[in-house]
C-alpha cells in the first residue's frame, strides 16, 4: 500500500513539474509555475521519506540533512543579491553534479544497498547508468566551478586557450568513452576512480576556455548536465521521479541551450564541446585601441532629461552594469514619469543580456515593469528605427554594431539590438572600458550616441530629479 501511495505522489509531483516548466516560460506565469515546482518538490520529498525501507535509524539522518540543507536554502535565498543569481546558480549546478559522484560511488561500495548486485558482481545496466552518472557529475562539478569562479569574478573572465585545446578535449572524451566500456565489462574499482577524475578534468577544460560574453550559454548548458547527472543516477537508486525530474531538467536545459546559442549565432556542437567563446587572437583584433576613433559626445542627466521630456517613443536597453548598480527600481520610476509625459516607453531584452538566461527579465519584474513593456530581441528590433531615444543602461556587448560589421571581431555574426538606429542613443557607463567580451564598442563613437559617464543608479535618479523639476 505504502508502495502504491509514494508512485502515485511521484506521479503528481512529475505533473506539477512539467506544469512549473510551462509556467515558467512566461513572465505573467512565472510565479505559478514556481509555486508548481514548490509544491511538487515537497511532495517528492514526504514521499521519498514514506517510501518503504526508508524506516530505521536512517530516518533521522535524513532529516538533519534536509534540516541543514533546507536551513542553508533559505538563508542565501534571503540574502542574495539579484546581481549575485548567476554564479548562485552555477554553484547549486556543482553541488548537483558532486551529489551524482557521492551516489555513484555508495552504490559502488555498497550495491546490496541499492538493490543492483553484490560486491563485485553489480549487475551490468547498473554499471552503465552509474558510470554515466559519475562522468556527467563529474563533468558539471568542475565545469560549474570554473563558470563561478569566472561570474564571481575570482577568475578572469576572459578565455584561457592554449594549442591543440580541442584535440586534446576530444582525446580525453574518447578515453572517456574507453574506461566507461571497460568499467561496464570488468566492474573495476581503479576504471571507476580513473572515470572521475578524467571527467573532473574534461569538465574544467571544457569551460576555460569560454569568454565571458558567451557566460549565459555556459549556465543554460550546465544546468542541462546537471538533470542528466540526475536522471543517470535516478536509474541507478531506481527512483522513477529522480529520472523524470532529471530528464525533465536536461531536455529543458538542452532546448534553451539552442536557443541561446541561436540567439549568439553560435553552433551548439561547440557548446558541447567547449569549443566556443573569444579566442585570444579575435580578442585583440575586435578589442584594439581607440586611439584613432572620433572624440565621444559626453551629456548629462540633464541634457538627457530634456530630450527624453520632447521624445514620443523611447527604447529602454538593461544590461548587466543595470543589475549592478541595482538600478531597476529608479529606471521603472524614470519610465512612469516619461509615460505621464505622453511617451510609449519599452524595453528590449537580448537573449543573453546580463550573465544567466532571463536575467534581465527577473530585475524588471522585481520592479514592477509590466509585462506588455518588455520585448524580445526579434520583435523589439525593426522598432528601433521609430525611436527618438535609445537609452542604454549596462548593455554593452549586446548594443556592439562591429557584431555586424567587424569580421575579426569575436562577436562577429551575434544577433544584436539595432539600438544604432534610434535618433538619439544614451548610453550610461562609468567609463570607456570595452564589454565582458574585451571589445570595444564602436556605438560610444557614433554621432547620435551621448555618453552619460557614472554609476548607473545615480545618474538614473539624477534624471529622474531633472523630470519632477521640470
Amino acid at each position: 500500500m505504502a508502495a502504491t501511495l509514494s508512485t502515485f505522489a511521484y506521479l503528481v509531483a512529475a505533473v506539477l513539474f512539467i506544469l512549473a516548466l510551462r509556467g515558467l516560460s512566461h513572465p505573467t506565469t512565472s510565479r505559478q509555475g514556481n509555486l508548481f515546482g514548490m509544491v511538487g518538490m515537497g511532495i517528492a520529498i514526504v514521499a521519498t521519506l514514506l517510501r518503504p525501507g526508508m524506516g530505521g535509524g536512517g530516518i533521522g539522518l535524513i532529516i538533519l540533512a534536509l534540516a541543514i540543507g533546507g536551513g542553508a536554502g533559505a538563508y542565501i535565498a534571503s540574502r542574495i543579491q539579484m546581481t549575485a543569481l548567476p554564479q548562485l546558480v552555477a554553484a547549486f549546478h556543482s553541488l548537483v553534479g558532486l551529489s551524482a559522484v557521492f551516489v555513484a560511488a555508495a552504490a559502488f561500495y555498497a550495491p546490496e544497498s541499492f538493490g543492483i548486485g553484490h560486491a563485485g558482481e553489480i549487475h551490468g545496466g547498473s554499471l552503465v547508468e552509474m558510470s554515466l552518472g559519475l562522468a556527467i557529475g563529474a563533468i558539471t562539478f568542475s565545469g560549474s566551478v570554473i563558470a563561478f569562479a569566472k561570474l564571481q569574478a575570482l577568475m578572469s573572465g576572459a578565455p584561457i586557450t592554449f594549442k591543440g585545446q580541442h584535440w586534446l578535449n576530444l582525446g580525453l572524451g574518447i578515453l572517456l568513452v574507453v574506461l566507461i566500456i571497460g568499467f561496464v565489462a570488468s566492474g573495476s574499482a581503479a576504471l571507476f576512480w580513473l572515470i572521475a577524475i578524467l571527467a573532473f578534468a574534461l569538465g574544467f577544460l571544457l569551460i576555460i576556455p569560454i569568454g565571458g560574453a558567451d557566460m549565459p550559454v555556459v549556465v543554460s548548458m550546465l544546468n542541462s548536465y546537471s538533470g542528466w547527472a540526475a536522471a543517470g543516477i535516478g536509474f541507478t537508486l531506481s527512483n522513477l521521479l529522480l529520472i523524470v525530474t532529471g530528464a525533465l531538467v536536461g531536455a529543458s536545459g538542452a532546448i534553451l541551450s539552442y536557443i541561446m546559442c541561436k540567439g549568439m549565432n553560435r553552433s551548439i556542437i561547440n557548446v558541447l564541446l567547449g569549443g566556443f567563446g573569444t579566442d585570444a587572437g579575435g580578442a585583440a583584433a575586435g578589442g584594439g585601441a581607440t586611439g584613432d576613433r572620433a572624440p565621444v559626445k559626453a551629456g548629462s542627466p540633464e541634457d538627457a532629461a530634456y530630450i527624453m521630456r520632447n521624445a514620443q517613443k523611447i527604447i529602454v536597453v538593461p544590461g548587466y552594469g543595470m543589475a549592478v548598480a541595482q538600478a531597476q527600481q529608479v529606471l521603472r520610476e524614470m519610465g512612469d514619469l516619461l509615460k505621464k509625459e505622453g511617451a510609449q516607453v519599452e524595453y528590449a531584452i537580448h537573449p543573453v543580456a546580463g550573465r544567466m538566461p532571463g536575467h534581465m527579465n527577473v530585475l524588471l519584474a522585481e520592479a514592477n515593469v509590466p509585462y506588455e513593456d518588455v520585448k524580445e530581441l526579434e520583435e523589439i528590433n525593426p522598432e528601433f528605427a521609430d525611436a527618438d531615444v535609445a537609452f542604454v543602461i549596462g548593455a554593452n556587448d549586446v548594443t556592439n554594431p562591429a557584431a555586424k560589421t567587424d569580421k575579426s571581431s569575436p562577436i562577429y555574426g551575434m544577433p544584436i539590438l539595432d539600438v544604432e538606429r534610434a535618433k538619439t542613443v544614451f548610453f550610461i557607463k562609468r567609463g570607456m572600458a570595452s564589454g565582458y567580451a574585451g571589445v570595444d564598442n564602436e556605438l560610444f563613437f557614433r554621432p547620435n550616441t551621448m555618453m552619460l559617464f557614472g554609476d548607473a543608479k545615480k545618474v538614473t535618479q539624477e534624471i529622474v530629479q531633472a523630470l519632477q523639476r521640470d
